[in-house]
């Protein structure tokens, strides 16, 4: 059989762009988009993604050239997605938070040819430009205007409505003809070294799209809340999934409370994801921002393991949660925590507990493993023996943009290893226990700041915790808890001690858990994509003056927060945590 034929009518190389394709055909006259009083259906969508397509080949825009958006849940970050890889190039969605400097690290390394900037950030967008002034080339800028309230902001020559108004409907792109082409180049946070660019082919987004749609069980004709931004390993592929299952698009520019709660009551919202971070936002919605859900949301959530207690009391909203584990470089989410019907007898405490593990493969990766650190052996299915977990699959990236040596590092022995420390359970669910520098070693025992931190959730006062290992005299490390409490309406201070979170530590832990500090803040450290930054607080734990650096740390964190522009600001998803010297950092969902 091996001269049967391979010809175009039975090979067709694998691509997202298909879903765009199709959807105009069989779902032309369906709602794709809404923003605010902008309405489009898949049709218009595609042929606006055709026209862009079209300017950017004008515009000397050739197969592998990168074009940068920085740009919040708008129409035209959507239509990128489909547009950019339609003209043959690789699209580069900006991390929206990143600052001047890492954003024209990012500009530099990925020698952008244009760069689109939303209106809301053309300032931030300067600071960058300027950083890159005695570049050679620099990107030609386009301005995205506001479709529902134009600005009239302007940067550069071309506005992104007139780049498409330019372009011809009918210069129909070609097909994608090598299905290992770069469709996407996504930056890690870069938090302890300079971000790496993470590449996807064609072939790996197509396949990654399929297994979530497919493993979170999305319907037909889903309507879709971008509550989690397009920028965080592109939308984790549902920008291309929504279009795949003939869904509408709600974008909103800001993840606030009174912006998610309007849109799910207005539009009928049946899916969104977020970090548990947003969970939390929308748990201290005021009476006035909040609005009836009067049909379940499916909610995905995925970064750090969402604690059982936040699981139990978000629910209760409208919200059924489904966890995922992914990463930058698993071109999104990797596994899931696919539910089981005989879990619905189980009491509302033990389903949370199950909810929160990070669950089996997606369909489309071949393997998933936890290992031992030392031997590389697969540790025992008992769900309490630690090792790290690895993965591999076509859904893996290609590798890291420009860095052959990090590339080599992150595939070992026909693995890539995660940098994340977990349990596989006997039913085959995998648990995450900590990111592998994060695990305490308490006079060899070991200790999950996962674990710890999920307790510590559970205390009706606390909003946010954190645990890291400080150097104890007698054991090596103990853990050290931070913590952001919720304050009373009429208390401007802190009215928790420390022996209240010691002693409830002590009725719901073993003793060589308890931590043996807790350190009160007006909030946690995050990173520009919301996640809580450990190496901050692990760094003031092991210093001698521990109290002094407190102070200085609560007046650091206030002036921040006195500052900060909307609750959107610390939202976020995939993250980046330090890992072991010879584990690379990587991006979490």
């Amino acid at each position: 059989m091996d001269n049967l034929p391979k010809c175009d009518a039975n090979y067709v190389a694998l691509s997202p762009l298909s879903f765009m394709k199709r959807a105009a055909s069989v779902y032309a006259n369906r709602t794709s988009i809404i923003y605010e009083c902008t309405r489009f259906t898949w049709a218009q969508t595609y042929h606006r993604c055709s026209r862009l397509a079209s300017s950017l080949r004008a515009l000397n825009i050739v197969k592998n050239d990168v074009v940068s958006v920085l740009a919040p849940n708008v129409p035209a970050m959507y239509e990128m997605h489909f547009a950019v890889p339609m003209a043959g190039a690789i699209l580069n969605t900006i991390n929206t938070r990143l600052d001047a400097k890492t954003i024209a690290t990012i500009l530099r390394h990925s020698e952008a040819k244009i760069f689109f900037i939303d209106c809301q950030y053309v300032p931030l967008a300067q600071d960058a430009l300027r950083l890159l002034t005695d570049e050679a080339t620099l990107p030609l800028v386009v301005v995205i205007d506001d479709m529902d309230s134009p600005t009239g902001v302007r940067l550069g020559e071309f506005e992104y409505e007139k780049l498409i108004q330019m372009g011809n409907p009918d210069n129909i792109p070609e097909e994608i003809q090598d299905e290992w082409d770069p469709i996407a180049l996504n930056y890690t946070s870069g938090t302890t070294s300079e971000p790496k660019g993470v590449v996807y082919s064609h072939r790996g987004a197509y396949l990654s799209t399929l297994s979530l749609i497919l493993g979170w069980e999305m319907s037909n004709e889903p309507v879709y809340l971008w509550s989690l931004p397009m920028f965080h390993c592109n939308g984790w592929t549902l920008t291309w999934g929504t279009a795949a299952r003939g869904g509408t698009n709600v974008c909103i520019r800001n993840t606030t409370a009174y912006d998610m709660f309007r849109s799910i009551n207005t539009h009928k919202v049946t899916h969104m994801c977020c970090a548990p971070t947003v969970f939390n936002i929308l748990l201290e919605a005021k009476p006035d921002e909040r609005r009836q859900i009067t049909s379940t949301v499916e909610v995905l959530t995925g970064g750090a393991p969402p604690p059982a207690s936040l699981l139990e009391k978000i629910e209760p909203l409208g919200f059924h949660v489904t966890h995922a584990y992914g990463l930058t470089e698993a071109t999104g989410p990797a596994l899931v925590c696919e539910w089981q019907r005989k879990w619905n007898k189980l009491p509302k405490d033990d389903q949370a507990k199950l909810k929160a593990r990070q669950g089996i493969s997606m369909l489309t990766l071949a393997d998933v493993d936890v290992k031992d650190l030392k031997t590389t052996t697969s540790v025992p299915r008992d769900g309490k023996t630690m090792g790290e977990i690895v993965l591999r699959g076509s859904s893996i990236m290609k590798g890291y943009f420009k860095d052959p040596k990090a590339t080599t590092t992150a595939f070992k022995n026909g693995w890539f290893a995660t940098g994340d420390v977990g349990v596989i359970h006997p039913d085959g669910y995998v648990e995450i226990k900590d990111r592998s520098k994060d695990v305490i070693i308490s006079g060899g025992e070991n200790i999950s700041s996962v674990e710890l931190e999920s307790v510590l959730y559970r205390h009706p006062r606390v909003l946010e915790a954190a645990v890291v290992s400080m150097p104890h005299p007698t054991w090596g490390e103990s853990p050290c808890a931070f913590v952001a409490v919720k304050k009373n309406s009429h208390q401007q201070t802190c009215d928790v001690k420390e022996d209240d979170i010691v002693s409830y530590c002590r009725k719901n832990l073993p003793k060589y858990a308890i931590p043996k500090k807790v350190v009160f803040l007006p909030e946690l450290p995050k990173t520009s994509t919301g996640k809580i930054q450990k190496f901050q607080l692990r760094a003031l734990a092991k210093t001698f003056e521990v109290s002094n650096n407190v102070d200085k740390f609560k007046k650091d964190s206030s002036e921040k927060a006195g500052t900060s522009s909307s609750s959107s600001d610390q939202v976020g998803d995939h993250a980046h945590q330090p890992v072991r010297k010879h584990v690379l950092a990587k991006s979490r969902l």
